[in-house]
């Protein structure tokens, strides 16, 4: 397992492990207080369909307008990018098949976004060069990607996100499987580790760096389901129980319940907050905005039900 820290060197940490520490690294300067870490978390963001048209009547930067005010507040804002972003179109052979432009992605930036999560079933929508196309795109435009690596164990690292000696880090992952995309190893991807990997490496994580958070951000479950599965909620428990302060869902596509189980939250879906589904269920999603300090847990969380959807 790797995971990155600017500025640091390889640690040995047993002989027979050597961790590479180069995370991706966030210099938030923006709202909370001194100690204090803000990060808010969406669902589902979709800039193609019913979306596209939207944006080419009216401009990119009316999806996210009433959104912008709790934005601009947090030190850092990741939404779930639901397609890739590129000018390839070579799509693959499933029901479903999304592209963004890229020229769109500074003006998600102005609007607040930091970090895209790209662990889902439609940032693969254009292959595995649309997936890199997306890569660059959102790096060019100042927003961090999580989840992508020219391998798995690239993409499974954890993101880290800090500010003023608060770290946390963000492991995203894809848990679904897709008809025509095939895991490859050793290959450009996006994460698809199992909930077992990921809370293994939350262990390993938080036991070299125990004052670290982590937040596990899954896209996972069952379309339209109300309710999570068992196993979902067995699972959320382990990524609780292997160190994880938080677990953040999508892909249903409407908002699930939330649970706190050892004093941590599980959000197990937060529902569409950028999409063009106009049923009522479709049409709210969660804004999840948590606070981090130097101790160890959440401070506060913070809940909203958007009405900025569409």
């Amino acid at each position: 397992m790797l995971w990155r820290k600017l500025g640091e060197g390889s640690l040995t940490i047993n002989k027979s492990i050597i961790y590479l520490l180069l995370p991706l690294l966030l210099c938030c300067s923006r709202g909370g207080r001194d100690g204090e870490l803000t990060v808010c978390f969406t669902g589902d963001v979709l800039l193609d369909r019913g979306v596209r048209k939207r944006i080419e009547y009216i401009g990119i930067d009316s999806l996210f307008s009433d959104a912008k005010p709790i934005f601009l507040s947090s030190d850092a804002v990741v939404i779930n990018l639901e397609n890739p972003v590129t000018k390839r179109v070579s799509p693959l052979n499933k029901r479903y098949v999304f592209r963004a432009e890229p020229e769109w992605l500074p003006m998600l930036r102005k609007q607040g976004i930091t970090h895209a999560a790209m662990a889902n079933n439609h940032t693969i929508d254009q292959g595995r060069e649309g997936i890199t196309d997306t890569y660059n795109n959102l790096i060019a435009s100042d927003i961090v990607p999580i989840g992508y690596g020219v391998n798995q164990r690239e993409a499974c690292m954890p993101c880290i996100i800090k500010k003023n000696g608060v770290n946390v880090a963000i492991f995203n992952s894809f848990l679904l499987s897709v008809g025509d995309w095939e895991l490859l190893e050793n290959e450009v991807g996006i994460c698809q580790a199992s909930v077992e990997k990921i809370s293994g490496d939350i262990k390993a994580f938080k036991d070299y760096y125990p004052k670290y958070h982590a937040v596990a951000v899954l896209h996972w479950g069952i379309e339209y389901a109300k309710e999570p599965t068992e196993r979902q909620r067995t699972e959320a428990r382990m990524l609780i129980d292997s160190g994880a302060d938080a677990v953040i869902g999508h892909h249903p596509h409407v908002i699930q319940e939330e649970e706190y189980y050892n004093g941590a939250p599980i959000f197990y879906s937060l529902g569409n907050f950028v999409f063009d589904q106009r049923q009522d269920e479709n049409a709210a999603g969660m804004t999840v905005k948590l606070t981090f300090g130097k101790g160890t847990g959440i401070e506060r969380c913070f809940v909203r039900i958007p009405v900025f959807n569409q």
